[in-house]
């Protein structure tokens, strides 16, 4: 079996599966509703499918790599759209949030900012996968400093805690700094490349993660997603009314120094 082939299928196990619990829960008005991860086992023998062996990966899939079946989204009222969130042990959410609101793409009309690269050659040979690749780019190039204008420290890598109402999440890495007045905040990073996309599931756990384990600390969510020739995309977010929302949006290229001229320099000064 081709893994195109192998790819096909699992696509069209998941969207059975999804689409039997949404359809066994959901009801004309209904803006949001739990069900287990047992239930994924239960919808795979009444649709037929086998059992995918992984069935943390079916969420995983809705959540970071495609969109929800047309059957799904096609029940939300005008504006809203459904996504899935952690519920705690074993459980999950469907909940509707604002249009806009269920995946972060990338801008293609802004200019990408020359930025010399930093990056040790060493660790661009040896990282394991784009995600790891892309968040030791962002922290030996300080963009996390560049982009919010905070002078900031990674404090930990791949965190995995459990948040009361959520579970079990996983923060890609966690920066703390300060801005010229004291002021200190915490910045949860969650990083996409390939073909995972970024989702407000994500900023929503890491908000809610940080604003129990740092409560003095001003959070501001960063979301990085590698784009085309490596060009680096930035978003600061935040949560409003428990939707995740754009405050900023940056691109960022790494680039040797001498690359970087005399004009490109004048305009940057110019924009400051």
């Amino acid at each position: 079996m081709t893994t195109k082939t192998s790819k096909t299928v699992k696509s069209t196990q998941y969207v059975s599966i999804i689409l039997h619990i949404f359809q066994k829960h959901w009801k004309k008005g209904l803006e949001e509703f739990e069900f287990h991860r047992d239930e994924m086992v239960e919808a795979s023998e009444a649709t037929g499918v086998n059992r995918p062996d992984n069935l943390g990966d079916i969420i995983y899939s809705f959540k970071f790599r495609n969109a929800l079946p047309a059957a799904i989204l096609s029940t939300a009222p005008k504006g809203k759209s459904w996504i899935i969130e952690g519920a705690g042990l074993g459980r999950y959410r469907f909940r509707l949030v604002k249009v806009g609101g269920t995946i972060f793409k990338p801008r293609q009309n802004i200019a990408a900012i020359k930025i010399p690269d930093a990056t040790p050659e060493i660790i661009g040979a040896y990282a394991q996968g784009d995600e790891q690749a892309l968040l030791a780019k962002v922290r030996y190039n300080r963009l996390i400093d560049i982009f919010l204008g905070l002078t900031t420290y990674s404090l930990q890598n791949h965190l995995r805690t459990h948040v009361k109402g959520m579970g079990q999440i996983e923060i890609d890495e966690i920066y703390v700094g300060l801005n010229k007045n004291g002021a200190h905040f915490v910045i949860p990073v969650q990083a996409k490349g390939g073909s995972d996309k970024l989702s407000p599931v994500q900023t929503l756990q890491d908000t809610a993660c940080c604003r129990i384990k740092f409560p003095d600390l001003i959070c501001r969510p960063v979301s990085a997603q590698f784009m085309e020739d490596d060009v680096i995309a930035l978003f600061e977010l935040t949560v409003e009314d428990e939707n995740a929302l754009i405050v900023d949006e940056r691109h960022y290229r790494l680039v040797p120094g001498d690359q970087i001229d005399a004009t490109t320099k004048r305009q940057y000064a110019e924009r400051s």
